[in-house]
């Protein structure tokens, strides 16, 4: 009986393990809800969380909250203005311009979403390795961060797009191969802060990898600053793809992109301004709430940028 107890009974080393674990993830937690205060506080940050959320389920339920099919053509509506049954009017096709900026919301956060990925995962495995290796790693990489921040990003965005032809895919693989320099550039910064650190030594030490070293204690202690730069850099990025549609060299006629609207208005301004409005203030909003969102999340996650 008394060694059945004592298996069943925790060892002193196993009882401080699981304490020290559970203080971890007490402080975890406790550091999650002094960041959700800081965000809360930052009004603007809060109103711009949720015009983005309000964004994400528009893109979600486009099909059903659209008034009308966005590809739909009414000769006899064509340029006409906002009226009871189309509320923001007609284009210069005659269609519903509501309808068409909804399944546009679709399009532009896909395109801001999945290029900010793929421009966290070149810049982050770049910036990583940069900054751990050192060296002439260091050198080479670092190079080719500068050489790419030196380019216009337009200009080179414009150049891929030619290249690899007109497409949803092709469009957020262009701009994600394109924008990835500056996340680079601030994670090999504080790579490079962090590894001379103790807790890095000590897992050189005893024979832990340089990417588990990398993956596993340093990156959760970079992902701060880049979470911060990625909310701010969607804005950005959506700002390009209209760009690119505008130019013809985006999203292809007749899928509903707020830049290939925007072009479609161009020559009616004078007589039929309404067809350029809307997909303009809806660029405006988008991008707004991205970056009062991004200053918020600045505020939550490095309470030092507070004055």
């Amino acid at each position: 009986m008394s060694t059945h107890d004592s298996t069943l009974t925790p060892s002193p080393a196993a009882e401080r393990t699981l304490g020290d674990a559970a203080a971890a993830q007490r402080d975890r937690q406790t550091e999650r809800s002094r960041a959700w205060r800081r965000f809360r506080r930052y009004r603007p940050g809060l109103a711009g969380l949720t015009v983005v959320a309000g964004l994400v389920l528009v893109a979600i339920f486009a099909g059903s909250l659209a008034p009308a099919p966005p590809n739909k053509i009414q000769t006899r509506l064509r340029g006409d203005g906002p009226t009871r049954e189309h509320v923001l009017g007609n284009d210069d096709r005659g269609r519903d311009i509501l309808s068409r900026l909804i399944h546009g919301t679709r399009i532009a956060l896909v395109v801001g979403v999945g290029a900010t990925a793929i421009a966290l995962a070149i810049g982050v495995t770049i910036g990583a390795s940069a900054g751990y290796f050192g060296g002439k790693t260091d050198f080479v990489l670092s190079r080719i961060i500068d050489t790419l921040m030196a380019f216009p990003t337009l200009a080179l965005l414009i150049t891929l797009s030619a290249v690899l032809g007109p497409s949803l895919l092709n469009v957020i693989v262009a701009i994600g191969t394109t924008v990835w320099a500056s996340y680079a550039r601030i994670v090999r910064a504080d790579i490079l802060s962090l590894r001379e650190r103790d807790y890095v030594l000590a897992a050189r030490s005893i024979g832990a990898g340089s990417a588990r070293i990398i993956v596993r204690h340093m990156l959760p202690n970079v992902l701060g600053p880049v979470i911060v730069l990625a909310s701010l850099g969607i804005g950005s990025i959506i700002i390009l793809e209209s760009a690119l549609s505008f130019l013809g060299l985006g999203i292809q006629p007749p899928d509903p992109s707020w830049g290939g609207m925007l072009s479609d208005g161009r020559a009616y301004l004078r007589n039929y301004p309404h067809i350029a409005i809307a997909p303009g203030v809806a660029i405006m909003i988008t991008v707004l709430a991205f970056n009062l969102m991004g200053d918020g999340l600045r505020d939550a996650l490095d309470p030092r940028q507070r004055g």
